[in-house]
């Protein structure tokens, strides 16, 4: 990993053109306007991060327009930040900017909302526009934030090899008597020593905390011949990775390399039924027909996969499209998501391989290769 090879940022020109996408969705959902907030699409769509509070800080886009929306003693620092170039209204202390966004909407528009907007904005919103005019936005936002560009990727690509480094780096340096907290630590150094930036994320667990998904509070010492899970990602230039290795570093029980192996062949049937225009949530039944043929499961039942098989990947941690029962959504090239079928066997351990897939012209392709074997977690 080196500063040279580091990825351009998104450029003004690509938001730019989302918004021009934007404008093209809402005009076919009916929406004269959509409000943002302070969320990750905001930053998607103009480049301004902004941490929520309480105070309303956002923007509006029009068919012609990109209003941003702040606390006027705010505005002076929102000026000196990166952002696409808009118009900025400001509201004071006393002021309801509820009442703002509904004097720049217009009287009789509809105004679209992003999904990500805390209900307190919603509840003011409520009071300005007849509940008609008020609409849902996060659909149409979250299927232009689903299909990745090549700027995307190769920023996803980027942070995905720097969690790959850091996993190997792990796997060296577990001995018997590490805490998990020490290796929690040195992946957050290992990840800002490699990227500029620190862990998202980052759960390590031994033994029977592996059959936990998201592991335990307690601290843990590692003992010779536990299992081992460890999922961790970082972000980079805005962009998420987020990788899952689970293994021992002796001989592994008859039980757990059973296990590990459907693991990695349910892993495989996700990606081998991931084709553009496939319903995501065939994937989830690929998974969950080879643990059935094991004899494991059926459905959510334990042992067997206790969640879905996996999650989109961007921006946020967890975002569309979502690999769940239930989800016709088909798959498009640039679509990026997580294929993690975890196999737990309650009180005794789980088993999770997590590496992400982006969808190419003519199917799937892995960020990062799958594990080998239940003692090579590498590929």
């Amino acid at each position: 990993m080196t500063a040279e090879n580091r990825p351009a940022p998104i450029s003004q020109d690509e938001r730019k053109g989302r918004i021009t996408r934007l404008r093209a969705a809402m005009q076919d959902a009916g929406a004269d306007v959509l409000l943002l907030g302070s969320t990750t699409s905001l930053a998607y769509f103009t480049g301004l991060v902004w941490h929520p509070s309480e105070r309303l800080v956002g923007a509006l886009i029009t068919a012609d327009r990109l209003i941003y929306i702040a606390p006027a003693f705010e505005v002076s620092k929102i000026e000196t930040l990166e952002r696409i170039d808009g118009d900025i209204a400001a509201w004071e202390e006393h002021e309801d900017p509820a009442a703002l966004v509904a004097k720049l909407a217009g009287q009789g528009r509809t105004l679209a909302l992003d999904d990500a907007l805390p209900f307190s904005a919603y509840s003011a919103l409520t009071r300005q526009f007849a509940p008609e005019r008020l609409t849902d936005g996060g659909p149409m936002i979250s299927a232009l934030r689903a299909v990745k560009s090549p700027a995307e990727i190769a920023l996803m690509q980027y942070a995905m090899d720097a969690t790959l480094a850091v996993h190997k780096r792990v796997h060296a340096l577990i001995e018997p008597g590490i805490r998990a907290s020490e290796v929690v630590r040195f992946i957050d150094e290992t990840h800002r020593a490699l990227c500029g930036s620190g862990s998202t994320f980052a759960i390590c667990s031994f033994g029977a905390a592996t059959a936990l998904p998201h592991g335990v509070d307690q601290d843990q010492t590692y003992a010779e011949g536990d299992i081992i899970l460890v999922d961790t990602g970082t972000i980079v230039g805005g962009y998420q990775s987020d990788m899952t290795r689970t293994y021992v570093k002796a001989e592994p029980s008859a039980e757990f390399a059973r296990i590990w192996g459907i693991e990695r062949e349910a892993q495989q049937a996700v990606f081998d039924a991931a084709r553009p225009g496939v319903p995501a949530e065939v994937l989830d039944e690929a998974a969950r027909r080879v643990i059935a043929a094991h004899g494991l499961g059926p459905d959510y039942r334990l042992p067997g996969l206790p969640h879905r098989a996996g999650h989109g990947l961007g921006m946020d941690i967890h975002e569309a499209p979502f690999i769940v029962r239930g989800n016709a959504t088909p798959l498009e090239p640039g679509m990026c998501f997580s294929n993690e079928p975890m196999i737990v066997v309650p009180k005794a351990f789980g088993v999770r391989l997590e590496d992400i897939i982006h969808m190419g012209e003519s199917g799937p392709v892995w960020f990062t290769k799958p594990g080998k074997s239940p003692t090579e977690p590498f590929a």
